[in-house]
């Protein structure tokens, strides 16, 4: 069961995460995404959170992870649809002073 879509749009690579992330969904992302960046045709990544109703410390490792990979290829990481739960664990544990949130 996948809880996540890729979306392409040029060099942007657009993740749909729904539901739960968790340490399961969260290493299945990290592995997809981490092909795609190596070959070097990722730009920038915008994790859509539209639709996620949990996420666990794996996931801040997630995304975490994606952000060192595309500061290293100078690249970016954004993150959208973030409701408040998200929201908060994003302010309390400092993402937000590396990740930008857009709107979508």
């Amino acid at each position: 069961m996948d809880n996540f879509s890729l979306e392409r749009n040029g060099a942007n690579l657009i993740l749909h995460i729904s539901e739960e992330l968790d340490h399961h969904a969260a290493a299945q992302i990290s592995k997809t995404v981490d092909v795609m960046i190596e070959k070097g045709s990722v730009k920038n990544i915008v994790f859509d959170f539209k639709g996620m109703t949990f996420m666990d410390s794996s996931g801040i490792g997630m995304v975490m992870g994606r952000y060192k990979k595309m500061n290293y290829c100078g690249g970016n990481v954004y993150v959208t649809g973030v409701g408040a739960g998200v929201d908060r664990i994003f302010s309390m544990s400092g993402l937000y002073k590396i990740i930008q949130k857009v709107e979508a």
